[in-house]
C-alpha cells in the first residue's frame, strides 16, 4: 500500500513542532514588497513583515505558489510512490487551491488530491492535523479526503483585530472608517463564513472589552467543542494569548490548547496585536 504524505501551504499558521510530529509538507505563499519577493515562513517571518510596513508605510502584496511550485513540491513523493494530499487556503480567498489542481494534473490521475478547506489560519492547520491522524490510523486518500470535508464546515474561526490601519491599507476599509474607528477605539471582529473573511461586528472601548468578547463566543461551544486541538493565534500579542489558553484550559474540555503565532500572509492582512481562537465543532 502506498504511503500518503499530506501537504498544506503556509497560511495553516501551525508551529514548526507540530508540523515535523505530524510529518506535514508546506508549500509557502509568496509576500511581495515593490520588487522584493519572499517566501511565508521562509524567507521573511512576521516580525521583519511589520518592520517594512512601518518603513515604507505600505503593506504587501500576496500571492499564490505556482503551479509549478507545486508540482516541484510534490513530484519526490510521488516518485517515492507515496500518494498526495494537499489542504489548502479556502478558494474564496486565493487561487492557490486552484494552482495547486493544476499540479496535480500533471501527475497520474489519483495520485494527488487537492481540498479547499475553506478556511484560513488554523482554521486549515486543524484539517490538516486531522488528515495527518487519519494516515496514522491508516485510512485510505478517499476516507481523508471525505473526513476534511465533513469537518471544513465545523471550524469556527474567529479574530480580533487591534487596529483598522492594515484593512484600510488593504483597501478593505475607507480612511474616514479607519479615522473614526481609531477615534473611538473600535476593534473589529473577522469571522471565516462560508470560505470567506467577514467583518461581523466592532467591539468599542478597551481591548480587554473585545478580548473577553472573544474568548466568551468560543466558550459558548465550551459543551460541543471538539477536544483534540483548540488553537490561540496571534500577530505580536503573545500576552493576550497566554491569558485566553489560561481561561480556555480552565473553562473548557480540550486536552490540547495551542498558541501558534499567525504567519506573514495572515499578518499582513490584519495587522499587529491580532488574536484570535480557532476550533473544531463536534
Amino acid at each position: 500500500m502506498s504511503r500518503i504524505q499530506i501537504f498544506t501551504d503556509s497560511t495553516c499558521d501551525l508551529s514548526e513542532e507540530l508540523k515535523q510530529a505530524f510529518q506535514i509538507e508546506v508549500v509557502p505563499l509568496y509576500v511581495v514588497f515593490e520588487s522584493e519577493s519572499y517566501q511565508d515562513g521562509t524567507t521573511i517571518q512576521p516580525k521583519r513583515l511589520f518592520e517594512l510596513v512601518t518603513q515604507t508605510g505600505k503593506l504587501p502584496k500576496t500571492a499564490a505558489p505556482s503551479p509549478a511550485d507545486f508540482e516541484q513540491a510534490f513530484a519526490p513523493y510521488v516518485e517515492a510512490g507515496d500518494d498526495v494530499v494537499y489542504i489548502g487556503l479556502s478558494t474564496e480567498l486565493s487561487s492557490t487551491v486552484q494552482n495547486a489542481k493544476v499540479a496535480a494534473s500533471q501527475f497520474a490521475d489519483g495520485r494527488v488530491t487537492v481540498i479547499d478547506s475553506r478556511n484560513l489560519s488554523t482554521g486549515i492547520g486543524l484539517l490538516v492535523l486531522k488528515a495527518a491522524q487519519a494516515v496514522q490510523e491508516g485510512k485510505s486518500v478517499d476516507q481523508i479526503a471525505e473526513l476534511v470535508e465533513a469537518h471544513a464546515a465545523k471550524i469556527e474561526v474567529e479574530f480580533i483585530i487591534d487596529t483598522l490601519e492594515y484593512l484600510h491599507k488593504g483597501g478593505r476599509c475607507s480612511s474616514v472608517q479607519a479615522f473614526l474607528g481609531s477615534l473611538l477605539k473600535i476593534r473589529p471582529v473577522v469571522k471565516v463564513i462560508n470560505g470567506a473573511m467577514m467583518l461581523t461586528d466592532k467591539v468599542r472601548g478597551k481591548r480587554d472589552k473585545a478580548l473577553a468578547q472573544l474568548l466568551n463566543n468560543a466558550l459558548a461551544y465550551a459543551d460541543n467543542m471538539d477536544e483534540d486541538f483548540l488553537f490561540v493565534t496571534h500577530a505580536v500579542a503573545s500576552d493576550e494569548a497566554a491569558y485566553l489558553k489560561k481561561e480556555i484550559e480552565q473553562r473548557a474540555k480540550v486536552k490540547r490548547v495551542v498558541i501558534t503565532e499567525a504567519g506573514c500572509v495572515i499578518s499582513s492582512h490584519c495587522g499587529p496585536q491580532t488574536v484570535g481562537i480557532v476550533f473544531a465543532k463536534k
